[in-house]
């Protein structure tokens, strides 16, 4: 069975190539993909406790910090799922 093909929609404008968040679209899956900064403990555990679910985040899942300057291209791959979903 081929891979699916998973399209790259854009990186943090101010990488430096060795800290770079990324964003990309998976629009077979209909999900988004995200790289990102781990944050603290102290903010993990912020979120862990503000969550609804109020517990530890599982090993199978992150936490990860996207700066506010690559919101563009979140919208993009939000934009890409969306209409992969309309076909």
């Amino acid at each position: 069975m081929p891979a699916r093909a998973v399209e790259f929609v854009g990186i943090d404008p101010e990488t430096d190539l060795d800290h770079c968040p990324t964003v990309w679209a998976d629009a077979e899956a209909q999900e988004i993909l995200l790289q990102g900064w781990k944050p603290s403990t102290e903010t993990r555990a912020q979120c862990e406790t503000s969550s609804p679910a109020r517990g530890r985040v599982p090993d199978s899942e992150a936490i990860v910090r996207i700066p506010a300057r690559m919101i563009p291209m979140i919208r993009e791959a939000c934009d890409a799922v969306e209409r992969a979903r309309l076909h």
